[in-house]
């Protein structure tokens, strides 16, 4: 049977964006996303809105009012 040829530059390619995934890694502690687009805060977001109302109540509120 004949071997498979290897694709050197694709290798190339890919080790390549290994390297650089993990030196983003390294340098800032966790994985960048460059694509996500930015949500502006000025939109109604409903799920943020309920989330930071929860943040700001007192302890005391979660002990009798949610059980």
């Amino acid at each position: 049977m004949k071997t498979k040829k290897k694709d050197s530059f694709m290798d190339y390619i890919k080790a390549n964006r290994k390297g650089s995934r993990e030196a983003e890694i390294e340098n800032h502690g966790h994985p960048v996303s460059f694509n996500r687009v930015h949500v502006s805060k000025k939109v109604y977001n409903r799920k943020r809105d309920k989330a930071d109302a929860r943040r700001h109540l007192p302890y005391w509120y979660f002990i009798v009012y949610c059980n």
